[in-house]
């Protein structure tokens, strides 16, 4: 057992051995993870104002109305109006102050919203182009594709710093979340669905993503690299994915989508065209028809069946409003 005197040395011991770890999620290297880190740090300094006075305050009255202190006793007294101001109003005023916070970053870091700025200090010039990364979940590894390059990539994620990066997603399989700490909040990818991610790296570096939500046995290896580089280093990255010679087409995609698990890093200098759309369509192996295409013929066969029950009923309509007489003029008639 631990005697109570080093009790409190290893306290401090034990904070001073955190003091040194890299606290990814609050001191984050893209701009809208910042944006997320300072809005928990000011949620967290509200709630404090009423947290610390209330934790003060209990153990004050546990050590003012203790049993040898003989306190004052007023059995009789049930009410204070400013008591209850003070009870109510703090927290309700702490209460609105985070709703119209939450309020407005949520809407200012929709995933969806194009970035207006690159930092704080830097607005994204009218312009500015975007890369696009189509970004795939395996089980248990990420595919990503460069569809402006032509290139894409297994576990390797590189986008130049300062440049706006537009993440479309999809899933192969099963529900699963795409996590990058150091760059933005984590967004989900579903099978059949796609969604979207805007975010901007501000520092080069070497760091790591990972799948968030678990997906299956393999969950704990779906990590993967990102590197934040110069805009000449990832042209020369791209180059180098490009020489790799290896092609991803329809056939190379359904076997690597077989799960498998501790995938190592591979290029690919050529890919098959619209293979995004067609996995997130679920159309990739040949003769399968397109999510996309099965939902448009489902949507005019509805509208053609809507039309075909107004048919009588405008038929109906017009034969009631009109006086008109009809007549039938016998065609080819044969003269005697």
């Amino acid at each position: 057992m631990i005697p109570k005197i080093v009790r409190p040395g290893l306290s401090l011991l034990l904070i001073a051995l955190l003091s040194g770890c890299n606290t990814v999620v609050m001191n984050p290297t893209g701009d809208i993870a910042k944006q997320q880190a300072d809005l928990i740090t000011v949620s967290v300094l509200l709630m404090l104002i009423i947290i610390i006075p209330v934790m003060i305050l209990t153990v004050l009255f546990a050590w003012k109305y203790r049993k040898s202190a003989n306190a004052k006793y007023e059995p009789d007294w049930d009410h204070s109006t400013k008591l209850e101001l003070v009870i109510w109003g703090a927290p309700l005023l702490i209460i609105i102050a985070l709703g119209l916070i939450t309020w407005i970053s949520t809407h200012k870091l929709d995933p969806y919203r194009p970035l207006e700025r690159l930092d704080e200090k830097r607005p994204v010039a009218a312009g500015t182009k975007v890369l696009e990364v189509q970004v795939v979940s395996l089980d248990w590894k990420w595919l990503f594709i460069y569809p402006e390059q032509g290139i894409a990539t297994v576990n390797e994620l590189v986008t130049p710093v300062d440049t706006p990066v537009r993440f479309k997603l999809t899933s192969s399989t099963v529900m699963n979340a795409f996590y990058i700490p150091t760059l933005a909040g984590m967004i989900y990818t579903m099978p059949g669905m796609e969604t979207q991610l805007n975010a901007v790296i501000n520092k080069a570096g070497a760091y790591k993503g990972q799948s968030s939500h678990f997906s299956g046995d393999g969950f704990s290896h779906m990590k993967f690299a990102y590197h934040g580089t110069s805009q000449a280093e990832f042209d020369a990255w791209v180059a180098k994915v490009k020489a790799s010679g290896q092609t991803l087409g329809r056939n190379d995609y359904l076997a690597l989508e077989k799960p498998s698990e501790k995938e190592p890093v591979k290029y690919y200098g050529n890919v098959a065209p619209n293979l995004f759309l067609s996995v997130v369509n679920r159309c990739v192996a040949e003769g399968s028809v397109c999510m996309s295409h099965q939902m448009a013929h489902d949507a005019q066969r509805v509208r053609n069946d809507i039309a075909l029950k107004q048919v009588p009923q405008d038929a109906k309509r017009v034969a009631a409003n009109t006086d008109a007489e009809v007549c039938e003029t016998p065609t080819n008639p044969v003269k005697k």
